[in-house]
């Protein structure tokens, strides 16, 4: 079982079906989901949402200095967490809001030994602002927070994506689904799961990533009380072993299926 996890949203998550804005409905009930999953568990959970829904340097900043488009993009990964706050405190979850850019009048300045004291106190810890700096996607940030809180792993949650595919799913009905992978074998087929620098950090410091999809009933749940769900991301041995269990698993259900 994981005891401190660093669950990557999508700020989409919290908008409605035009992919735009914060919708107070669907936030509360992200966090409904993700509250009745921490239920009788002793696990930390730390969070970072993207500001897709709010901003997109790629599409918002067009003709703008780079830089200023993702301070402006770090601004609504701020928003996006407060709202998210708000929703899992009105349902009774202590949660604190840490920002890497100083804003103490709607957030607390991001403090690595402050974040593991809210953890161990059961508060969960959203991390807005980025990492400080432009040039970084909030991939990178989920890493590098991951890292410095030392996180067990890292979640990365998708709608209606339920891990890593061999081609996009949602096109191609001959998509596989990988179970197991490890992180070279995301560099050399160039597999579509995070900025190269999130993934290299990664792997340098051997830090596993499961991909799954959080609106599948359960699997948030499951994911926290240690079970395989998704596509898990990790070191060559861990990766050989989960593959093993995998092939155990396929064999058992062959056998009963044929009996």
């Amino acid at each position: 079982m994981y005891k401190r996890v660093l669950l990557k949203l999508s700020g989409e998550f919290l908008s409605d079906e035009s992919g735009f804005g914060i919708n107070p409905d669907t936030t509360r009930q992200l966090a409904q989901l993700i509250i009745s999953a921490l239920d009788g568990t002793d696990v930390e959970l730390a969070v970072v949402i993207g500001g897709g829904n709010l901003w997109r340097g790629t599409r918002n900043g067009k003709g703008m200095d780079p830089a200023t488009a993702d301070y402006i993009g770090m601004l609504g990964t701020v928003m996006n967490a407060m709202a998210l706050q708000d929703a899992m405190e009105a349902a009774g979850k202590p949660t604190r809001v840490m920002s890497a850019i100083q804003m103490q009048a709607v957030a607390e300045p991001y403090i690595r030994r402050r974040a593991i004291r809210h953890l161990e106190k059961e508060r969960v810890v959203i991390f807005g602002g980025g990492n400080g700096a432009p040039f970084f996607t909030t991939d990178t940030t989920s890493t590098l927070r991951a890292l410095e809180i030392g996180a067990d792993v890292v979640l990365m949650a998708k709608n209606k994506v339920d891990g890593v595919y061999d081609k996009d799913p949602q096109k191609y009905a001959d998509a596989v689904r990988f179970g197991a992978l490890t992180h070279m074998d995301v560099v050399e087929q160039r597999l579509a799961v995070m900025d190269a620098t999130a993934l290299t950090l990664c792997m340098d410091k051997g830090l596993p990533i499961v991909v799954f999809d959080i609106f599948q009933e359960g699997n948030l749940s499951r994911l926290f009380r240690g079970e395989r769900v998704g596509t898990l991301i990790s070191t060559p041995d861990i990766v050989a072993a989960a593959r093993g269990a995998l092939d155990a698993l396929e064999a058992s259900a062959e056998s009963k299926a044929q009996s």
